[in-house]
Formats: C-alpha cells, structure tokens, sequence
C-alpha cells in the first residue's frame, strides 16, 4: 500500500481513539462503540498492508535468487 493509504489508516485509528474517549468522557456508549469500530478497521488495515507488503518482499527475493542463478 502507499504512503497515502497508510497516513489514512493512522487518521482512522487516531480519530477513533478520540471518539472512544470521548464516549467515555460523556458517557455515550454508542460514540464509545463507534471508536473502538474504527480503531479495529484501521487495525485490519494495517494488518492488510503488513501482509501484502510481506508478500511483495517475498516476490523479490525469489526474483532476486533467481537472476543469481
């Protein structure tokens, strides 16, 4: 993934931590709830990209390996 879509998981993240606290702050569950649900996703985003990013390197040292053959 890019750098954009990495600034953009950062922000959910960050926004959703703001928003649970301050569900907590007043006492709203549902704003309490709709944090940790952002948090997660920008977790399982970030997750995504590890993966693919993993992958990519795995493809390149193949490739990488192979043209020393």
């Amino acid at each position: 993934m890019g750098i954009d879509d990495k600034i953009k998981n950062t922000a959910q993240d960050a926004g959703g931590n703001i928003k649970e606290g301050a569900g907590k702050l007043t006492g709203d569950k549902s704003l309490e709830n709709e944090g940790k649900l952002d948090q997660a996703k920008a977790s399982a985003k970030k997750a995504g990209e590890s993966v693919k990013d993993a992958a990519g390197d795995a493809v390149d040292a193949v490739k990488d390996a192979v043209r020393r053959d």
